[in-house]
Order: C-alpha cells, then structure tokens, then sequence
C-alpha cells in the first residue's frame, strides 16, 4: 500500500511539474498571426481546444487546470483576440481573463457625415448602416451641449479610433460623443463662441466642407457670418448636396431639382444657417466658426488651383468669376489638345498594325465623348 502510494505521488509531482512547465513556456504554433473568435456563451473546453487546434496552446490540460484552479476570479471574455508571438498559456489565460481583444483601427476623415460613417462603420465593423443612422437620429448624449439638434451630425468628432469587432452603433455613437465633449473641454477651454453652439457646430460644418486649408477656414467662417447678419442667403452647395442625402436622392452632383428643393438645409432658398450640421468638423473647422476672421468679404469662388479667391463686392466677385472659368476652359482646351495627338498616334499605329499572317488588322476609330460644357 505504501509503494502505490509513492507511485502515486511521484506521478502527482510529475504531472504538476508538466502542468507547471507548460503554463511557463511560450508556444506558438502558427505562422506570422492568428486572430482566434470566442464566440459568447463558449464553454471552457471548447476554447481550450479552439486555442489548440489555432496553434495558440500546445496542450489544453494545463490551460483547463488553470482555469479550473482560478474561475473564482472572473469568466473568460468572448470577441476577437490577435495572437502575433509565442505566448506562455498563463498569458493567453490572462488575455482572455482580462478580455484584451482585438481591436480593430477605424478611421473617420474630417468632413465625414453620418453617412459616410454609416459606411465606414459597416466595412471595418459589419455594423448595419440603417442600425447607426437610426442611433445618430437620437439626441439624448447631445441634448445638454445642443437641445435644437435634430441629430448627432456635428458632434461624431472625426478621429482615428479602435473599436472591438463586437461593438454596436449605440457604442460608436457614445465614444465619438464623448471625444468631442473632450476636445471641447481641453482645447477651446475660454473660447466657446458668444454665440450658442448649436449655430457654432452647424457654421463650423460648412466651412468644413467648403475647404480643407486650415488657413482659408476663418476667411469662409466671415463670409458666411457677414451674409448672415445682412440676411443674404449663403448659398452653400454642401448643403444642397447633404440636403439631396437626407433625401435619399443625392447622385454625386447638383442638378436643378436640388437647388430647388425646399429642404430647410437648402441655403439657396432658405436664407440664414440650415437646422443643423451638415458633416462632423474637425478641430480647425471649429476654431474658425469660434473666431471668423475680421474683415468685409461677402464671396469667394474656386481660384482652380485647390484654393478660393475672396470678394468684398459683387463686381469684383463677378470678375472672380469670369476669371475661374476662362481659366477652366483654358485648362479643358489644353487637355483637348494634349488628348488629340495621342489619338491620332493610336489610330496610326492601330491602322499599320500586322498580323501574324501578313495581313493589315482592320483598326477601330477612336471614340471621342462629347463635352457637356459645364
């Protein structure tokens, strides 16, 4: 009796030492990275064999032994977790204890709308796009900052975020909420504007989408803030585009039906701001709705070279004008000339070529597209 109870605790000692060896030595037995999905409500086993059969465990005893010794102090974590190097299996224990999963980078660009976060959320995240427009519909997280917003548009602050392949649009909403409420708080602490925020945010959305050049932002923000107190309509394109959006009409340009929509976000037949923010401005957006610049320019039109030339007067606006579009067909009349020679080249040398049995291949003509004039 006693030499089997030796036996059995040299094989005990044995067993725990192998226990103890494998929970201290990093594994890896796939190449380059492995993302492994928990699904929710996995049992222990499944996963230990999951995490084998991925390559993350050499063996599942010692990781279910593990558990088993320390479930007092919380469950395994579901989601998606990135393995990239060996790791101990006391590590990958305390991976998914600790619910360190993969998150995934999601981009939101300055000038973005809800839409185009709908998008951009359903590409990286597989989040349904009606699901976050819908969320954004709700104003409750705004309503202190904006009680007159008919939306979250304005205030999902652009960034770059990281975000768990399991996160819903209710989530996305809030994080994006939170971080503009800390922009605000931590880079414009003293500067809110004197007037509400409400027409702060939706004035620092057009001048988001009107131009991306920091500098040029302040001029916009007074050329809208003077047509505003001399009840001009602004006559912003952005918002008969976000207008058509709203609509579900928009097809990637203006036609004569948005400019005469009587959507109150149309500035063309509706003078003074729209109800609300067209886009999500960024950072330099905001600072020139907060501080316009000071000056009397009343216009500006494209100066065809990625910026804006600037008018106090209507004649000289119109001078502006007349300019941007001699330059425009200037530039169409020499990509005309550039693009005949090369096809005239291809015609040639299509006419002359030779088959392989010595015969001239008939050549097509070339195509030429009419030019709309716009």
């Amino acid at each position: 009796m006693t030499r089997w109870l030796a036996v059995a605790l040299l094989a005990g000692a044995v067993f725990a030492g192998w226990i103890i060896r494998d929970l201290e030595t990093p594994y890896r037995g796939f190449t380059g990275s492995t993302v492994v999905e928990i699904e929710p409500g996995s049992s222990t086993l499944s996963i230990a064999e999951l995490l084998t059969s991925q390559g993350v465990l050499a063996h599942r005893i010692p990781f279910l032994v593990r558990y088993a010794v320390g479930r007092g102090h919380g469950r395994l974590k579901a989601g998606e977790y990135l393995f990239d190097r060996p790791l101990r299996p006391l590590d990958v224990y305390r991976k998914l204890l600790q619910g360190d999963v993969y998150l995934y980078q999601v981009l939101i660009p300055e000038g973005s709308d809800r839409f185009d976060i709908a998008r951009i959320l359903q590409a990286r995240l597989g989040i349904d796009p009606a699901d976050f427009l819908h969320t954004t519909e709700q104003t409750a997280l705004i309503h202190d900052l904006d009680p007159q917003a008919p939306s979250l548009e304005g205030y999902l602050f652009p960034d770059t975020y990281r975000f768990p392949r399991s996160t819903n649009a209710a989530a996305v909403a809030l994080t994006m909420v939170t971080r503009f409420r800390r922009i605000l708080a931590s880079r414009f602490h003293n500067e809110l504007p004197t007037a509400n925020l409400h027409e702060a945010v939706t004035l620092a959305s057009l001048v988001e989408k009107e131009t991306p050049d920091p500098v040029e932002r302040p001029l916009v923000a007074e050329v809208f803030t003077r047509r505003i107190e001399k009840d001009m309509p602004l006559q912003c394109d952005p918002t008969v585009i976000y207008a058509a959006e709203l609509g579900r009409r928009a097809t990637g340009h203006i036609t004569a039906e948005d400019l005469n929509s009587d959507s109150p976000f149309n500035t063309y037949r509706h003078a003074g701001l729209p109800p609300g923010p067209i886009a999500n401005p960024g950072e330099s957006a905001l600072r020139a709705a907060f501080h316009p610049a000071a000056g009397k320019n009343l216009y500006f039109v494209s100066n065809n070279h990625g910026g804006h030339v600037f008018a106090e007067t209507l004649t000289e606006h119109q001078h502006n004008v007349a300019l941007y579009r001699r330059e425009l067909a200037a530039e169409r009349r020499k990509a005309e000339q550039a693009a005949a020679p090369r096809a005239e080249t291809t015609h040639r040398t299509a006419k002359g070529k030779v088959s392989a049995k010595g015969r001239a291949r008939p050549s097509r003509k070339p195509e030429h597209k009419s030019d709309s004039g716009r």
